[in-house]
């Protein structure tokens, strides 16, 4: 009897590509680490952290969405996990957020394996409805209970800044370069996971299953490890943007547009991608920022539609993503 097939451990070498993309990222980051030289203005601030982070949210759910290929409309869930008890243990026990945040993504990773034992049994959009109406599920849970302030909240208490408590009540900038340095990680994790076994097993999965399960790829246990890393980082930037904003509420944290906002960078700039997510949220938070903040309340829901008018051009002129884009003036090279 013939034994089955097994993919063998990928070559890790630190090949030239892998040292352009490291070179890059290097440059990117430095980049970002002094443009705050520049801006002075605290509108403008806002809008760059708001899109660091959202790179890192989608950077953490093209883990699970772009390169295993399960995609999730529900990361509001992980989400809004990190922002309630990373707040909740600061305001009730004292606890720093620090430890919050990562009390936040222990349990968000636990709620990811659990979720993910029925739900990966699921396939293509039967996995992404159940994943909505967990959610939905989870708000409303959420909007009904006592120790999350229900449907009005969590409100941080004012207090001196400091970065042990990680409020600042005269700059943003500690929050900039907190959100830079997320993102920095959630990209680094999956540069690092790229070439890795687990990296070609996602992959394996995303492009044929079937394919994949003859070659020797323990389906569920990839899908369950994809998850898990990206729950992890989407509950410790839902920790994050608590403290930024210094007030959280259901709707604000763990709604449907929250889950949109996270997926989208990521579908707009190049699904399974390493700069996908950040192209992605480059274009589309401060558009949908400037577009809020021009219209104010008589524009509700037009950063949704600019969303819409977006993904659905670039799906018919670069199906690939605006990552593509760069392609046609840099080629790739071994």
């Amino acid at each position: 009897m013939a034994q089955p097939q097994t993919i063998p451990a990928p070559i890790t070498a630190f090949t030239s590509r892998r040292r352009r993309q490291l070179a890059v990222a290097l440059a990117v980051a430095l980049a970002l680490a002094l443009l705050p030289l520049a801006v002075a203005d605290v509108f403008v601030m806002n809008i760059l952290v708001l899109t660091i982070l959202f790179a890192s949210l989608s950077q953490s759910w093209n883990i699970l969405g772009g390169y295993c290929g399960q995609i999730s409309l529900g990361h509001a869930v992980y989400f809004g996990i990190g922002a309630y008890v990373t707040v909740a243990l600061f305001v009730d026990f004292g606890i720093l957020p620090w430890f919050g945040m990562l009390a936040g993504a222990a349990i968000a990773v636990v709620l990811a394996l659990a979720l993910g034992y029925p739900c990966f049994r699921l396939a293509g959009h039967y996995y992404t409805i159940a994943t909505i109406v967990i959610a939905e599920a989870a708000l409303l849970l959420v909007a009904n209970a006592e120790w999350t302030g229900g449907a009005v909240g969590l409100q941080l208490p004012f207090a001196p800044d400091s970065w042990a408590t990680l409020q600042f009540g005269r700059t943003k900038l500690p929050y900039y370069y907190l959100a830079l340095g997320l993102a920095v990680a959630t990209w680094i994790v999956s540069w690092v996971i790229e070439d890795t076994r687990a990296g070609y097993w996602w992959r394996a999965v995303n492009s044929d299953i079937a394919a994949a399960q003859s070659l020797g790829v323990n389906v569920f246990r990839s899908k369950m490890a994809a998850s898990a890393v990206s729950a992890f980082f989407t509950a410790v930037a839902g920790g994050v943007y608590a403290f930024f904003v210094s007030y959280i509420d259901p709707t604000s944290v763990m709604s449907f547009h929250i889950s949109l906002l996270i997926s989208l960078p990521a579908v707009l700039g190049g699904i399974g991608t390493l700069w996908g997510p950040a192209l992605g949220a480059i274009v589309l938070i401060p558009m949908g920022e400037l577009t809020r903040s021009y219209f104010g309340g008589t524009g509700l829901g037009t950063n949704l539609i600019v969303y819409g008018v977006l993904v659905m051009a670039i799906s018919l002129l670069r199906p690939q993503g605006l990552v593509s884009l760069v392609h046609l003036f840099v080629p790739r090279r071994a």
